[in-house]
Formats: structure tokens, C-alpha cells, sequence
């Protein structure tokens, strides 16, 4: 078999299929996501099987319905008996991981039917639906070999946002009118400007880099969103 190519695959939450510019939406801009569906491969006849976050995700990762695959629910356990995307690739020598929010839930049950210990190199896949144990932007820590002190955290701490998961409480979060924090959880949140964007314009006045940083990082006339 020849050299495996690496392949990033994006699934977002809770968008249209044509809510991008590469399909065509007559106002919204996605440049960054344009770029790549110009580079790759854009599904243009694809069918989201169910309006609910985890169990749209795991009809993408079994290829199988949702009346099927019987995980119809966030949280609630995709069988063992099923086989993912990254179970039918181990096989060939690819390596896969998941980064995100997945709502993905461990069958217990099953696994103890058929005596595989949860902690074990296989129970451990099985709870993560076939895929290895990665670091999880949304603060969860599925296996302790996942070192609980994210890369993106450590990050945005070096940028000025202080506290154990800053991505939480300003990439995610959005600022009230009297300051108080508003979560990017609730969709009522997600017209407001990003508590990142809010903090960098503030720490101007302290330090001209950081403004220069703000003004790279947003095109004009744009803001960054909560949520984003």
C-alpha cells in the first residue's frame, strides 16, 4: 500500500449545507472554509439524518441511519456492535483522532456482556467511538494520557486571557452590557461579539502589540462571533 495521505475532515455543528459561500449563500462570507472546499472534497448531496448534535455525528461516523445505529440521542451509547470511521481504518495502518465536542457516550453495557474492561487498549476505543483519545477543546479529558493542560488554553494565556479554561470563558463567552458573562452555550448568546475580541481592544491601551495582533487577526468590518 502506498504512503497514507493525512485527511482533515470537518464537521460543523448545527449549519445548513448551504450556508457557506463554496455552495453558493448569496451573503454569507466563509473564506477559510471556501479555501479548503476549493483545495478538497465539498459534499453537495448529503442529507443530515437528524436535527440532534451527537446523533448526526454518529450517522457520519457509521455511515449508517439513525434508526439503525440506535443512538438517537446525545449521550447515549452508540453499541459496540458498531464500526466507525476509524475502526475500519485502523485496520489499513491510519491512525485517528477526534477533537471537539462529540456528545459520544461509552457502551457499558455491552462492553461488560462481553467482558471487555473499559480501561483496557480496546474498552478505551470503544468508548470513543473507534477513535484514539485526543485533546478535547471543549475541556473534556476523555483518558489520563490526555494531558488536562490544553495547548490552546496554554495559548491564550500567554495572550493575556487568565484562568484554567480561558477558551471557555472568552473565545466562548460573550459580555453583557454591566460585564457580566454571558455563555456561547445559549443560541440567544451567539449574535454577540466573542469576550476575546472585547479583552484585546481593552489591553490596548496597555500595550500597542496587542492591538496590532487584534487588527491581524480580524478583516475589516468584521468581528468575531461567540461561539465561533
Amino acid at each position: 500500500m502506498g504512503a497514507v495521505r493525512n485527511v482533515l475532515f470537518i464537521m460543523t455543528d448545527q449549519q445548513r449545507w448551504d450556508y457557506l459561500g463554496a455552495s453558493g449563500h448569496p451573503t454569507l462570507e466563509t473564506p477559510a472554509l471556501d479555501a479548503l472546499a476549493a483545495k478538497g472534497v465539498l459534499f453537495r448531496h448529503s442529507y443530515c439524518q437528524s436535527p440532534i448534535c451527537g446523533a448526526s455525528r454518529m450517522c457520519t461516523y457509521t455511515g449508517r441511519y439513525m434508526t439503525t445505529h440506535g443512538a438517537h440521542w446525545n449521550n447515549i451509547p452508540l453499541s459496540v456492535a458498531e464500526h466507525t470511521i476509524g475502526d475500519y481504518l485502523r485496520p489499513l495502518g491510519v491512525r485517528t483522532a477526534l477533537v471537539g465536542k462529540t456528545h459520544m457516550a461509552a457502551d457499558a453495557e455491552g462492553m461488560a456482556r462481553l467482558g471487555i474492561e473499559r480501561n483496557s487498549e480496546l474498552g478505551v476505543l470503544i468508548s470513543q467511538c473507534g477513535f484514539e483519545p485526543y485533546e478535547r477543546d471543549d475541556g473534556l479529558h476523555p483518558h489520563p494520557s490526555v494531558d488536562p493542560n490544553l495547548r490552546y488554553n496554554r495559548w491564550l494565556n500567554e495572550q493575556g486571557y487568565p484562568g484554567d479554561n480561558p477558551w471557555n470563558d472568552y473565545a466562548n463567552s460573550a459580555e453583557g452590557p454591566n460585564g457580566e458573562v454571558l455563555s456561547g452555550w445559549s443560541m440567544r448568546h451567539s449574535p454577540l461579539p466573542a469576550r476575546v475580541a472585547a479583552v484585546m481592544i481593552s489591553l490596548s491601551s496597555e500595550s500597542g502589540s496587542r492591538m496590532a495582533m487584534l487588527s491581524r487577526t480580524l478583516p475589516a468590518n468584521k468581528k468575531l462571533s461567540c461561539g465561533t
